[in-house]
């Protein structure tokens, strides 16, 4: 943040510069509104750091060097030119691109002003633009107008810097070290984001932190659960902490939609889409990918809409998004992305094409990484006489690993198993007389020598596919298929007994109310649930005992998540549905522990754990001796039941109390109105019935009154 300057030192500066103050006119240099359309930030740390930017009002300003000096009449050319370069970062002011120009030789001086809305956009065209080579006698110096000053007051004799004391800051991974190892989520409704601890054993959540209005769209945790991103107009930003969670970087990108975090949490990837000034084009995308720590742009990628749309599923504005897919594991040595006819591979050591050149795949229509090896799975459709294939390409030699040709293809998907020991590719393939097709199955054993093929058909091949999973860590899947509305859900192991080579069926439960499949982060554990038009079906099942361990329901679920350690499960109702917004908190078998209602309920999120430094034998170990490691829980458990009864019957007794304060505070009332009573009684004081004597009292009540006349002759006869 930069003093304020004076107007006696703004002269000063532009003498030693050789500007002309007269030809600019300061009383146009204003405060700027930034782009929040006057309507002040909700988020206080940002409207604070952001109004003191803006107070200086020269934080939006540029100066850019060795420009050409040119003479008058190529003055518009020049201007023209740099506006084109300048433009594309930011929104350049009215009237906020200025270069001043030689009263006497009437050519430019070599520099100009640039005048931007926000500070942002200027930090941003300076971080992009210093060192741009315009042509080989003019590579652009860009600075701030407001460090002008500051390098003017550097000293002839070079001083050592100042060395601050050390303060460290707060441990990003304390939330981890929990004595009760619960875990957190994150939930967004209404205005507000929370952050709570999952206590389940005293069957509510544990408020840690909660803040109105701290995004502007949706939140995500980074993969490994460090950070928490929020997005803003001006771009993202990333917080941490146990319990505080300050604010850590800012990545300025101007109306960022989406953002994505490597698996290794080094790099952020923002995307924003724009529309065009003419209607027939495409929307301008703008990618940027920043290092999470250093919040510097590492590369960033622009164009239209079509040129990030070839193969993938589609996203935003046609857009497949993530654009850019990463290799597994924590590295982020490689990411890639599809275009046409070919799969452009980035290693993130210098942020270029590998031996810069993609790879040519013609007609390719998706891919995925493995997610631990660098390995490359493509699919590509059948064309002409070529059959469709998936193919296997290890990088970053790029050599072909595997190949398998597949015919009568009419769709293609692939699965890849958390440990990348195992690739399912599921075809739809057309029967012979084109009208309808069926579902079946190839199965790529990775690991194995020679990637050996294992092709699976179900038992009734002609049975829609309508969910397949892999059970993380394991070797085995799950099939839903059949027809609603009560389809069939099948097992499979890739082992069977001593031949480990062959897959094999474990069983099939029929006619169950599921169209979504969630297996439990640890394996072994599987619900079954039935969404949308099942209402929320439940069934929770496991598969080492093939049991159902529990059925239940969540009407109108839209979300099931299990937490990262699989111990609990939550299900949502998201303001997709108007009644019943809130979520619900089970045990992995189906115990219902407790459920919260919040209205325009919009995001659960389950704050990731990084993975664990057990080795795999050390957890087996674990797992044999769960009975001496379950004995201080146990003991846990037992003090935190007994302290519930105990709270149970606190509340008991001050009901009791509170209803026998009620009763005493009338029997009060009572005595006290006594007097009144036994006036109101004639002097019977007793308010007991079998102590008054019944008496029988006669009373006469004349009815009705009636005369009548009668005529004289008829009382003659």
């Amino acid at each position: 943040m930069s003093e304020v300057v004076s107007m006696e030192e703004i002269r000063a500066i532009s003498d030693r510069l050789g500007v002309d103050l007269t030809q600019i006119d300061l009383d146009s240099i204003h405060l700027p509104p930034g782009d929040d359309l006057g309507i002040p930030s909700d988020d206080e740390d940002l409207l604070e750091e952001d109004a003191l930017e803006e107070d200086q009002g020269f934080g939006n300003i540029l100066v850019v060097d060795n420009l050409p000096v040119v003479p008058k009449e190529k003055y518009e050319k020049l201007e023209g030119v740099v506006r084109k370069i300048y433009s594309q970062l930011g929104v350049i002011k009215e009237g906020g691109l200025y270069m001043p120009i030689d009263p006497e030789t009437q050519k430019t001086l070599g520099y100009c002003f640039i005048e931007y809305n926000t500070p942002q956009e200027a930090e941003l065209s300076k971080e992009k633009t210093h060192g741009y080579k315009l042509d080989r006698s003019h590579i652009f110096a860009v600075n701030m107008f407001e460090d002008i000053e500051k390098f003017l007051k550097v000293p002839d004799e070079w001083a050592p810097p100042e060395i601050k004391p050390y303060v460290p800051g707060e441990m990003l991974l304390k939330w981890l070290t929990d004595e009760k190892a619960r875990d957190q989520y994150v939930i967004r409704s209404g205005g507000d984001t929370e952050v709570l601890w999952n206590d389940a054993r005293q069957m509510k959540p544990e408020l840690v932190y909660k803040r109105p209005y701290w995004t502007e769209s949706f939140v995500q945790w980074s993969p490994m659960g460090t950070y928490l991103a929020t997005v803003h107009r001006q771009g993202a930003a990333i917080w941490g902490g146990a319990t505080t969670f300050n604010r850590l970087m800012r990545y300025a990108h101007p109306q960022v939609k989406l953002i994505d975090f490597s698996p290794g949490e080094r790099y952020l990837v923002t995307y924003s889409s724009h529309e065009p000034s003419n209607p027939r084009d495409t929307h301008r995308v703008v990618l940027n990918i920043f290092d999470v720590r250093t919040g510097k742009v590492m590369r960033d990628f622009k164009g239209s809409a079509d040129e990030f749309a070839v193969g993938g599923t589609g996203g935003v504005t046609g857009v497949s998004w993530p654009v850019f897919r990463w290799s597994g594991g924590k590295e982020d040595k490689y990411f890639a992305r599809i275009g046409k006819n070919v799969i452009s591979v980035y290693e993130t050591e210098t942020f270029s094409l590998i031996d810069k050149k993609s790879i040519k795949v013609e007609n390719v229509m998706d891919f995925s990484w493995s997610p631990t090896d660098p390995i490359l799975s493509l699919f590509v459709p059948e064309c002409g006489n070529q059959p469709a294939r998936v193919s296997l390409v290890q990088i970053p030699s790029k050599e072909e690993l595997r190949q398998k040709n597949l015919f009568s293809v009419s769709d293609c998907k692939m699965y890849w198993q958390s440990n990348g020991d195992y690739l399912a590719v599921k075809v739809d393939r057309y029967t012979k007389t084109k009208k309808s097709t069926y579902t079946g199955f190839e199965l790529f054993r990775i690991k194995e020598r020679d990637i050996p093929i294992e092709v699976l058909e179900l038992d009734n091949k002609n049975d829609k596919i309508i969910a397949f999973a892999w059970e993380p860590k394991g070797h085995r899947f799950a099939v839903i298929h059949g027809d609603n509305p009560r389809p069939d859900v099948s097992f499979y192991s890739m082992r069977s007994g001593t031949n480990t080579g062959r897959v094999s069926k474990l069983t099939t439960l029929k006619g169950k109310q599921a169209n979504a499949l969630y297996w439990s982060p640890g394996g072994r554990f599987i619900i079954l649930a039935g969404m949308k038009g099942f209402n929320g079906q439940l069934e929770f099942f496991d598969v080492d005992e093939l049991d159902t361990m529990a059925s239940a329901e969540h009407f109108m679920a839209t979300d099931v998540e299990w937490d990262p350690t699989g111990r609990y499960v939550a299900t949502a109702v998201t303001s997709v549905h108007e009644m019943e917004n809130g979520f619900n908190i089970w045990s992995f078998n189906g115990k219902l522990l407790y459920r919260i209602l919040k209205d325009h309920f919009f995001q659960f999120l389950w704050r990731p754990r990084p993975p664990s430094f057990l080795s795999k034998e050390k957890e087996e170990e674990i797992a044999k001796n769960l009975k001496k490691y379950s004995k201080k829980y146990e003991a846990e458990d037992q003090d935190v039941s007994l302290l519930l009864s105990e709270q149970d019957r606190e509340k008991r007794k001050k009901l009791k109390e509170e209803w026998e304060a009620w009763i005493n505070e009338w029997k009060q009332l009572h005595e006290e109105e006594k007097m009144e009573r036994e006036r109101l009684r004639d002097g019977e004081a007793s308010d007991e019935e079998e102590e008054y004597q019944a008496k029988e009292v006669e009373v006469e009540e004349i009815l009705k009154v009636e005369e009548e006349v009668i005529p004289f002759e008829e009382s003659q006869q």
